[in-house]
């Protein structure tokens, strides 16, 4: 065994020196317990019952008291406890209900004094009054409480939990007529010994059996209670009603419970199955232990103090027939394998944090952000000098990022959830719809999401021709420029021969021709451009004069060598004949069907004359090429994904419900459907019932789809009596008449009912419809002015 720290406590005239240590048992351990002195401890279980004497190194064994050849049930024992006044008396809890008490001052070997048989059940736990030489108190699986004086042979006092079994009871330390008793149902009773028949207090502490129980040894209103429920609580008996002071959450079902001497926050732990380690927890702190002692292998059956005035020293026995002496020197510290830091959203958006001192304080000295707004909530405390560790305190510092109240408002949601377009209309217009609500609400990438949605989804033919722009005037800004070059930019001597001649007639026509030498400019400040979905070739430009207009161009046959490029004959004659450039197109259409050159200089294409035009553009391709929807799908869906991690379940819905089947395969059923059940929740939390109602109807989930269908129910009141109808038939039971009388012709409406929601009145479609044509007032004469949707 390594070697361990050794540590020495003086208490008053006594010295108690020792080490971690341990030796090894004949059987398991079921219970401990120490003489007053501290220097011999008591092991007890069903086949064991033994003294050690506690030396400075090593565990000796000093007497063994199961003797004879044939021990009886009265050795088997389930709780041992050793008399704090009287150094030779010790008493057992017997598994066959007997309660026996021990004198070692007997010059016999066998050293059983009295047996008390009045149990009729298992004792689960003895206790002696802590000043009172000879009361000692059970507590048995029979549920029954009894009080027994040593100096006679029966008990004086018999108490009835009128309860399930009874798993612990203790002496108050500083109350002299109090115990308390711990119930398998969870409960926890405090009783007078002058008063047995009625307990003075009782209150439910866990919910399950309570298995211990201790009282503090310093504050008399202080009981710490250890149940099933893997929770260790403090409660103040002080006032009227048990207040639960401190509660304590453990990973198992706690067995037993002692606090620790001298720490008035500190109390130990073991669990009764699964954890095989002892806990010494900081009440105040009570998600991590203070301490943890970790040397056996199998579960702790009981813990003890080895001196009520020594918190160093604590012994313990368990099923893994051991016995041992930890050292608090020795035991591992959780709290360093703790990670320290933490971060935490709270309800309202603020970001708290928790981060080592070291790093908050070198960051002290940084510039504050506009912005700003972080509070320190609380920093290391001192220690407190009669603490013996330093791990008890923080080492973390905890801050605060406080959000502004504004900045948290979900006002953007619940007005998108209310302005947006789902159904009902073209592609296109949706898109644009939504694109407008997110923009006014400066949710400028929603917006671009939408109108990217319309531009890969919309047909050519179906954007309005509104937006191609056609008329343009001198004032115009909302050209569609791809590629675009200014005068300035043209080199000189360029295009002489192409000057326009206009004939004296009221028509013209165009030919713009450009030398086969020149080079497309890019303009990068034209690049981005909304609305392209032009349904054809134009040519734009700015004409310096009073004339503007769009010309469409033919590119059916551009390559045709045997066309020729001159005017078609027109109806006036020529002024001269127009010279002829074929190179110009040629130049272009090797250009777009080289492989070096860049999509939008394939795509579009410029063209300029010198001196007319200032800026130009084509909007569309030489050639009819158009990407089909499909090849968007993995993006979109990517794009669904994004937005779905992000948080906004709105937007991702949104799109599933707009594009229908055009996306509905790119997301699996599972996924679509928890976007829509979180959507649905969250559109119930702000009471958009209606909204809600809409994504139900229109969702692309099947299963989403039947949940009107599942929780919609339809309560009908008679329309004579106004009673609620039941669901056996068409007969009212209150006053026996028909409730679905039509009241136009009086008959009973066996198909297809409809009813007036204010009157209750109704009849068949058909006869209501007819009815409605000519008044609006109820057919029933009830004078109701009726309405029906």
């Amino acid at each position: 065994m390594e070697k361990m720290a050794r540590v020495t406590t003086a208490l008053g005239g006594n010295t108690i020196t020792g080490r971690t240590m341990f030796c090894h048992l004949d059987a398991p351990a079921n219970a401990i317990s120490v003489c007053r002195d501290a220097a011999q401890v008591v092991v007890a279980g069903r086949n064991i019952f033994k003294i050690y004497s506690i030396d400075e190194d090593q565990f000796v064994e000093k007497l063994n008291l199961r003797v004879g050849r044939k021990p009886s049930l009265n050795f088997s024992c389930a709780d041992v406890v050793w008399h704090q006044m009287d150094e030779n008396l010790l008493a057992t809890a017997a598994t066959n209900g007997v309660v026996v008490t021990w004198n070692l001052g007997k010059p016999s070997r066998n050293k059983q004094d009295q047996l008390f048989t009045e149990h009729k059940r298992t004792v689960n736990k003895v206790c002696f009054h802590p000043t009172e030489v000879y009361m000692l108190l059970s507590g048995s699986q029979d549920g029954y409480m009894k009080c027994f004086d040593l100096r006679k042979k029966d008990s004086v006092s018999t108490f009835s939990g009128q309860s399930e079994s009874v798993r612990d009871v203790q002496f108050s330390i500083r109350d002299y007529f109090t115990f308390a008793a711990t119930f398998e149902n969870g409960n926890v009773q405090l009783w007078d010994i002058r008063r047995p028949d009625r307990y003075e207090r009782m209150f439910t502490a866990h919910n399950g059996p309570v298995f211990c129980c201790d009282w503090h040894l310093e504050d008399r209103g202080w009981l710490a209670t250890g149940g099933r429920d893997k929770m260790v609580k403090v409660w103040d008996m002080n006032t009227n009603r048990a207040k639960e002071i401190y509660c304590v959450q453990t990973i198992a079902s706690v067995a037993r419970v002692k606090w620790r001497p001298e720490c008035k926050h500190h109390i130990a732990t073991c669990s009764m199955m699964v954890d095989h380690n002892i806990y010494v927890w900081d009440v105040r702190r009570p998600f991590i232990p203070s301490a943890m002692f970790e040397e056996h292998k199998d579960v702790t059956t009981g813990i003890v103090w080895r001196h009520l005035h020594d918190p160093y020293f604590l012994l313990s026995g368990s099923k893994d027939s051991t016995l041992y002496q930890h050292i608090f020197k020795d035991a591992s510290q959780p709290i360093d394998r703790a990670n320290p830091e933490g971060l935490c959203y709270s309800l309202f958006g603020d970001l708290a944090f928790a981060a080592k001192e070291s790093l908050i304080s070198s960051d002290s000295n940084r510039k504050p952000y506009i912005g700003d707004r972080r509070h320190p909530i609380f920093f290391k405390r001192k220690l407190d000098p009669t603490e013996q560790f330093e791990y008890i305190s923080s080492s973390s510092a905890l801050s605060v990022f406080e959000t502004d109240l504004e900045s948290g408002s979900m006002d953007w949601f619940v007005r998108t959830a209310k302005q947006y377009a789902l159904a009902g209309r073209p592609l296109a217009e949706l898109c644009d719809h939504n694109a407008k609500v997110a923009k006014e609400l400066d949710r400028d990438q929603v917006a671009q999401t939408w109108t990217m949605l319309r531009i890969i989804y919309s047909s050519p033919g179906t954007v309005p021709s509104a937006n191609l722009n056609h008329s343009l005037g001198k004032g115009s800004t909302s050209l569609p420029l791809m590629n675009s070059f200014n005068l300035k930019d043209i080199p000189s001597g360029i295009g002489n021969e192409s000057r326009l001649e206009r004939s004296k007639g009221e028509s013209r026509s165009e030919n713009i021709l450009m030398d086969s030498s020149s080079t497309l400019i890019n303009n990068d400040e034209n690049e981005e451009t909304e609305g392209s979905d032009v349904p054809a070739d134009y040519l734009l430009g700015d004409v310096e004069g009073d004339e503007d207009e769009l010309y469409m161009m033919d590119h059916e046959n551009p390559h045709a060598e045997e066309q020729e490029y001159i005017l078609p004959q027109e109806a006036f004659p020529l002024r001269h004949e127009i010279v002829d450039n074929p190179s110009a197109l040629d130049h272009l259409q090797d250009k777009a069907d080289s492989p070096h050159v860049s999509g939008n200089e394939a795509e579009t294409v410029s063209l300029t004359p010198v001196e007319s035009f200032s800026l130009i553009s084509i909007s569309h391709s030489l050639y009819e090429n158009r990407l089909p929807p499909d090849f968007f799908s993995p993006i979109v869906r990517d794009m669904l994904l994004f937005y779905a991690e992000q948080g906004d379940v709105q937007m991702a819905v949104s799109v599933l419900i707009v594009l229908g089947d055009r996306i509905k395969k790119e997301i699996d059923e599972q996924t679509q459907e928890h976007w829509y059940t979180s959507y649905i929740d969250l559109l119930q939390r702000f009471q958009l019932w209606n909204i809600s109602n809409e994504v139900i109807k229109l969702s692309t989930c099947r299963a989403i789809n039947c949940l009107n269908q599942a929780s919609t129910t339809l309560h009908i009141n008679c329309s004579n009596c106004k009673r609620p109808m039941s669901n056996k038939g068409w007969i009212c039971d209150r006053c026996r008449q028909c409730a679905s009388m039509c009241a136009v012709c009086h008959h009973v409406v066996k198909g297809l009912f409809v009813w007036c929601q204010g009157c209750s009145h109704g009849g068949h479609l058909q006869h209501i419809m007819k009815w409605l044509e000519t008044s609006s007032h109820c057919p029933a004469g009830c004078g109701h002015l009726c309405e029906y949707t």
